[in-house]
């Protein structure tokens, strides 16, 4: 089972919530979990009802059978001071180039070092254990940036480790890559049954794959059911009004004459819908990835609705593994 899942997806997914989801549904039967904002939008922080989250681990939910979900909003800024006093001992001396303004220069204008700051940060949480040489978190899982730049945030220590070639920072820098493309590591795509975010995941895919970095599931967010059969499904497809009146009428309905146009209009929407998504989960189907499927909340996403969600996370197996066709052996 990996132990960092990376859950990306194209914006509008519903990515936040399945980090979240997934975060609850791995901290099962007294297991930990540290759930990993790195995009500052604080939406973490909101699905769970808390404050806003400091550069600090705290416990924000329990799960079913005693497990804990902490969270973890990283700061650009600290995670660098953090390293400088790592790697440098510059403790008052970090500080100091703060307040001259180098950090926030650092970590807002330098190319890729604030990714490189984020990501070693999540993956020190994942190393990271306790006197009794247990790790201190079960799974550590990142709500991370969109899609369209999900390998270049997660590859970017390859390339410091290749500028630099000797030190700490290269030193750093291969670490990371060595628990990013591991089987400790799993990225899983969030996705909706609509043509640009399956494209979008099946180009994500295909970049993740050329990276060597390891897929997990496809997870299918926000799927709203099917109310009607195959057969009516066909009927309402082809307009047939007359056959629609008739049962209207034979059903006691008054003035089914009137109804008849728009409910020919609502089911043929609702069966080109159907035969929309079926030739999206087609495609999903040819990526030869686990796929998983979350359906959509009628009434917004509370805490019983996360339950609600790790609860089908947990059916469909998200977490258990990672893609083999990626991923070197740590």
């Amino acid at each position: 089972m990996s132990r960092f899942q990376v859950v990306s997806g194209k914006g509008g997914t519903g990515k936040t919530t399945v980090a979240a989801a997934l975060a609850l549904a791995l901290a099962t039967e007294g297991r930990r979990t540290l759930l990993v904002e790195v995009e500052g939008r604080q939406g973490i922080a909101q699905l769970f009802g808390a404050d806003a989250l400091p550069y600090e681990e705290r416990r924000i939910a329990v799960a079913p059978g005693g497990g804990e979900v902490h969270a973890l909003a990283i700061d650009a800024e600290q995670a660098l001071l953090d390293y400088l006093q790592m790697f440098y001992k510059l403790g008052s001396a970090g500080r100091a180039l703060k307040k001259l303004g180098a950090i926030d220069f650092a970590t807002t204008i330098a190319p890729g070092v604030r990714d490189v700051l984020l990501t070693g940060k999540a993956c020190e949480a994942v190393r990271r254990k306790d006197k009794q040489g247990r790790y201190v978190y079960d799974h550590v899982i990142m709500d991370a940036p969109p899609t369209g730049r999900i390998t270049r945030f997660l590859n970017v220590n390859d390339e410091v480790a290749g500028l630099a070639r000797i030190g700490p920072i290269h030193n750093q820098a291969q670490a990371v890559m060595r628990v990013l493309k591991s089987p400790q590591t799993a990225v899983h795509l969030v996705t909706l049954l609509e043509e640009m975010p399956v494209q979008e995941t099946a180009d994500g895919i295909a970049e993740l794959r050329a990276a060597d970095l390891p897929v997990g599931h496809v997870i299918v967010n926000m799927v709203r059911p099917h109310v009607v059969d195959e057969e009516t499904l066909r009927t309402a497809a082809t307009g047939r009004r007359k056959e629609i009146a008739k049962t209207l009428t034979r059903a006691g309905v008054t003035g089914s004459a009137a109804l008849v146009r728009p409910l020919i209009e609502q089911a043929a929407e609702h069966a080109q819908r159907v035969g929309l998504e079926r030739e999206q989960r087609a495609v999903l189907a040819g990526l030869g990835l686990p796929t998983a499927e979350l359906p959509l909340a009628g009434d917004g996403v509370d805490q019983a609705a996360l339950h609600d969600l790790a609860t089908e996370l947990r059916k469909q197996g998200v977490g258990e593994g990672a893609d083999s066709s990626g991923g070197a052996d740590s």
